[in-house]
């Protein structure tokens, strides 16, 4: 299916879509993931993978890339439809940061809002990558095994 967004809805209690995310789950507060939960995976999603990336960062890499990642989640079972807040568990991969793990929105001071995409994949495919995996490596492994997508976006700045 390849990248285009499905009938799948994304969503969280800590902020509705397109509207600012709680300092609780940025650099600047608690730095805890926010509480996820979809629904409508399409049939035959053996798994998922959960992305947060900030579109709007100055960044572009050496490989054309652009952005920075905050978040990157994976091999999560098919049975499983919410993340808690501060998700334990699963296959953390590598960030922009330079580590694991979730790590939340710290714009640079001044820069304007910035969005922050939550993205959820329904994959044909087992949960059993590799772990380590950073965005574009994880993308390059489950793009043919994607069957469905979407996202929850939300936003934040810092003055």
């Amino acid at each position: 299916m390849g990248f285009a967004l499905s009938d799948m809805q994304v969503e969280s209690p800590a902020f509705a879509d397109g509207a600012a995310i709680p300092a609780r789950h940025t650099g600047e507060g608690e730095d805890v993931s926010p509480a996820l939960a979809w629904s409508g995976a399409p049939a035959g999603t053996r798994s998922f993978a959960v992305i947060c990336h900030d579109p709007d960062a100055p960044l572009v890499s050496p490989r054309g890339t652009y952005g920075f990642v905050h978040w990157v989640l994976y091999n999560i079972p098919a049975t499983v439809q919410e993340l808690p807040e501060g998700v334990q568990g699963y296959t953390a991969g590598g960030t922009d940061f330079g580590r694991t793990g979730y790590g939340g929105p710290m714009p640079p001071q001044g820069h304007g809002t910035h969005r922050y995409y939550f993205w959820v994949l329904a994959l044909d495919r087992e949960p059993d990558l590799p772990e380590g995996l950073g965005l574009w490596e994880l993308l390059e492994q489950v793009e043919p095994a994607i069957l469905g997508m979407n996202r929850l976006t939300g936003v934040y700045r810092r003055d």
